[in-house]
């Protein structure tokens, strides 16, 4: 009860200090004169009497102050921490990727995408990859009004996965006219540049009973393709092991052991080639020392090697939407829509990274004079290759959803069905991918007559598999040849397809009325199946055949993968669910002492898989106003997240991994198993909320609501790594039968592999505040609107048996795919009309400093282990020129981040060994740095 109190009592203090702004009527929005159902419930019919906190925003809102695409615009709330988007790390492959790991992943409060829900007017949006996430992308943004975002648990009333909320894109299905809008942006540094242009009409048929809408969006931006585009953007890196050395986080991160050109690791006793580099071709040089620091070969500065991959991923969308409805009389109405996303994203990796590769003494290309000093048949090299382009994503994405519904009334009662159909085939082409049996064989040079070739090429067992083997030559920053950079490089594809088939039925009325009011009531039923497939030609079970090669290649225990980034092909897979649900909404008192009104909302659910069986979700509220602009709300309830497809049912892989055994102390290359689980059951959420909301006669315009909220996830759903340390004590200290069964050891005692798997283990915990505040008024003649929205999240708690509890509230960067979880969230927006025709509208975010890890039990040296906080300021102008025809157009220009705001480096542990590559700003701030968007929109 403290807890809650205190927490109150800081979101009062903070509202009475904030500077609010924004220009629509949010949380407490007021409907239309025509009943409507709001987001969160299918029997509260407005907004202001909803016990579930709602927050409401216009798509205009949304586009005046940030035009980009909807999804990123509405990650300017603060209910919105942890979402994926073109600026997340590139890379395909992995659990959090999905496959396209720049696909646009909302995310509720940082309790991850899969536990939160995607709605296109009510009705749920198909998945798009096998991770269950949905690229919402998928939405028509010209033809969407608002968007809903529910922040409470609704389970009861829209099924599995509504744990943390649900985000509701509500279109505007009554659209008439031709609405035209095109821009271009690019930033202050001259890149990044990016264009727009969408159209959409509508109009009435059939003597107004039909009505035909449809839109067209074309966006294009050609996003950061390298880090060092960004002048701070310097390498940063956290080095140490957090224990005996603790953690730093040091800039300009380099690779000792890898510089450009390559450089000699080891060569016999008494070699004095030892640590030498090729700074040119076929000369080695002295290698130039940086910054050095304990347990690690990563330096500052020097002659290092580093990475340098994408900053900002690449889009290009097409978006084409459509929607008939059409009265068949009175009582009936009927509609249709089809959509469809077809999206293309590209990132680039790292540079070709050689980590200790054996070459031969008697390598072609090694010169006489360097070979004679080696004592051995064999020497060790490594280098960071920058002569072919870096590894590279493209995810093509094709989305199609289609949605049928009729709807009625009967009697006294509406009445709805509808089917929601969606297929999403995701595209993922792998480039400059390197083959290791490839290269193996390209980096056994022998000399011959006709000059240098590959050894495995002159055997006859093997001469005609490698007839077309370029033997590749290292010595040196551009020693290579064009022709065995390409022959080592392979291009690899991954094809996945996800279809959902989803019929509802529903019905709601009011079946009496008490003395307080009209009680609301509503019976719905949903069926719905859920298909995957995927095919892969670079699986983790792919490796390589090691026939006369000599070196580089491991043929029996520890394999040599043919390729390190694979994705695993799948088998057709499926589950389906059953569901009936019911809900009323009850009046209890009205116009009484203290009482205006005082109403019950109560929901529940029966959610039937024939995978992971049969569960009751249910949900409580209470709306109490208690004068005019003064009410109180609360609900309760009992929320589910099924687990994926992929969790019960993907396919078996293999990585190689290299770990220490932390009970015999050896370290050794061993396979990681990577293992579906189909025994998973679904994760059980609790969510209580409490909140006030204020519209006070003495300030007309004004409008304040505080909400507090208790999230408890159980039985959560948690990937489990065997190699990891914790795990390790776990097992070795604890005893614990869950963490010993992902350890295989032989009769030696001796680890021969280590097994990966989701588990039903975890228990996540959070809590926290959401503020807001509005004012819509005027100065003199000129209209002015504020909005201020704040969202206070102290601890995101990640509870495991014998491990230490991880807490990701405040904290910049984690492990899994989990993100930076600022405790304090803050944007403020304002609205003021010069006059008639001109509007400026600005927008400030803002973000309280950050710890840079969640781990309670690792060290950081001195002053380290934090990150500054990070605020940006945007404005835009819009001038609305009146044609002579009665209609205008808008132009517009918008700035975000005007003040250029640079965001403080900063980075997470294990990073030492790609300077360049990951991370390096926390993802909630802005690299991209002062951007300018000019266009204009119309509406004839």
């Amino acid at each position: 009860m403290r807890k809650l109190q205190a927490i109150f009592l800081a979101g009062t203090g903070l509202v009475s200090g904030l500077f609010v702004a924004g220009q629509a009527s949010a949380q407490e929005a007021t409907p239309s004169a025509q009943d409507i159902i709001v987001t969160g419930s299918r029997v509260v019919k407005n907004g202001d009497n909803s016990p579930t906190p709602v927050t409401v925003v216009t798509t205009e809102n949304l586009v005046n102050l940030r035009p980009t695409s909807l999804t990123e615009s509405i990650n300017t709330l603060p209910v919105f921490s942890g979402s994926r988007g073109q600026l997340s790390n590139p890379g395909v492959s992995g659990g959090v990727s999905g496959g396209n790991g720049s696909a646009a992943q909302l995310n509720l409060r940082n309790l991850g995408g899969v536990r939160n829900l995607v709605l296109l007017d009510g009705r749920r949006v198909p998945p798009t990859s096998y991770t269950n996430i949905v690229d919402a992308d998928v939405i028509p943004q010209l033809l969407v009004k608002r968007v809903d975002t529910v922040t409470g648990g609704v389970s009861a009333v829209y099924g599995s996965d509504a744990v943390s909320g649900v985000v509701n894109f509500v279109t505007d299905t009554k659209f008439e006219g031709l609405k035209v809008q095109a821009q271009m942006g690019v930033s202050t540094y001259g890149d990044n540049p990016s264009q727009q242009a969408a159209l959409a009409w509508g109009t009435k048929f059939a003597e107004g009973r039909g009505h035909f809408e449809v839109s067209y969006e074309y966006r294009n931006d050609d996003g950061i393709l390298r880090r060092s585009q960004r002048s701070w953007y310097n390498r940063a890196v956290v080095v140490g092991n957090g224990t005996t050395i603790p953690y730093s986080l040091i800039t300009n991160g380099t690779l000792a052991a890898q510089p450009f050109g390559g450089k000699i690791i080891s060569c016999g006793t008494g070699c004095a080639l030892a640590g030498q580099y090729f700074a040119s071709n076929g000369v080695l040089s002295p290698f130039v020392n940086g910054t050095t620091y304990s347990g690690t070969t990563t330096q500052s500065g020097g002659a290092g090697g580093y990475l340098d991959m994408s900053l900002k991923a690449a889009q290009r969308s097409h978006q084409i939407y459509a929607r008939t409805d059409y009265d068949f009389n009175d009582n009936i109405h009927g509609f249709f829509t089809l959509s469809g996303n077809f999206k293309r994203n590209l990132s680039y990796g790292g540079d070709l990274s050689l980590a200790n590769y054996t070459l031969s003494t008697a390598n072609a290309f090694l010169p006489a004079a360097y070979a004679a000093q080696m004592p051995g048949s064999t020497f060790v090299l490594s280098e960071i290759n920058t002569q072919i382009e870096r590894a590279r994503y493209e995810p093509k994405t094709r989305q199609l959803m289609a949605i049928a519904g009729l709807e009625g009334k009967l009697g006294n009662y509406n009445w709805n069905l509808s089917y929601v159909y969606g297929d999403s085939r995701l595209s993922t082409t792998s480039s400059n991918q390197v083959n290791n049996q490839k290269l193996s064989a390209a980096l056994d040079a022998v000399s011959t007559a006709s000059g240098p070739a590959c050894y495995a090429a002159t055997q006859a067992a093997t001469a005609s598999a490698y007839a077309g083997c370029t033997p590749l030559n290292l010595f040196g920053p551009s020693a290579a040849s064009a022709a065995a950079l390409n022959y080592i490089m392979d291009t690899t594809t991954y094809v996945a397809t996800t279809r959902q088939h989803d019929f509802n039925a529903s019905i709601s009325g009011s079946p009496f009325s008490t003395w307080a009011g009209e009680v609301t009531a509503a019976l719905s039923g949903e069926w719905r199946y859920q298909s995957f497939i995927s095919q892969s030609t670079a699986t983790p079970s792919m490796y390589a055949d090691c026939t006369n090669l000599r070196y580089n290649c491991v043929a029996t225990g520890a394999r040599t993968l043919l390729y390190a980034n694979t994705l695993a092909s799948n088998p057709h897979v499926s589950q389906s669910v059953m569901e009936l649900a019911g809900e009323v909404n009850v009046p209890l008192l009205k116009d009484a002492p203290l009482v205006k009104s005082l109403g019950l909302n109560a929901a529940a659910r029966y959610t039937k898989y024939n995978t992971v069986g049969t569960y009751w979700t249910w949900k409580l509220g209470a709306d109490w106003h208690i004068v005019d602009g003064l009410r109180f709300r609360g609900t309760i309830s009992r929320d589910i997240r099924a687990p994926t497809l992929n969790d019960l049912f993907a396919a078996t892989s293999v990585t190689m991994v290299t770990n220490q055994d932390l009970k015999t102390g050896a370290t050794n290359l061993l396979p990681s198993v990577n293992v579906s689980n189909p025994n998973l059951t679904a994760e059980i959420g609790r969510t209580l909320t409490a909140g006030l909301v204020m519209k006070p006669a003495f300030l007309p315009g004004f409008s304040l609501a505080v909400d507090y909220y208790d999230i408890k996830v159980s039985n959560a759903i948690t990937t489990v790594q065997g190699f990891q340390p914790t795990i390790q004590q776990g097992c070795n200290s604890g005893g614990l039968a869950v963490y010993c069964g992902l350890i295989q050891r032989d009769s030696s005692g001796a680890v021969t592999a280590w097994y990966v798997q989701p588990i039903n283990l975890s228990k996540v915990t959070t809590y926290g505040l959401d503020v807001e505040a509005n004012y819509n008024g005027s100065i003199g003649s000129h209209k002015l609107a504020l909005r201020g929205l704040a969202a206070y999240q102290p601890h995101i708690r990640y509870i495991q048996p014998g491990v230490a509890v991880i807490d990701q509230g405040g904290v910049a960067f984690g492990t899994n795919g989990l993100t930076a979880s600022p405790s304090w969230r803050l944007t403020a927006t304002a609205s003021f009309n010069v006059n008639d025709n001109l509007r400026v509208d600005t927008i400030y975010r803002w973000r309280n400093a950050l710890k840079l890890w969640g781990d309670p039990t690792v060290a950081w040296a001195a002053g380290q282990g934090k990150v500054a906080p990070f605020g940006q300021l945007g404005v835009n102008l819009s001038q609305t020129v009146n044609l002579s025809s009665g209609r205008k157009v808008e132009m517009f220009l918008n700035i975000q981040n005007l003040l250029n705001a640079k965001p403080p480096v900063a980075n997470a542990p294990g990073t030492a060994t790609s300077p360049g590559g990951f991370g390096g700003f926390v993802v909630t701030d802005d690299p991209v740095g002062r951007y300018f968007t000019l266009g204009l929109r119309a509406k004839l």
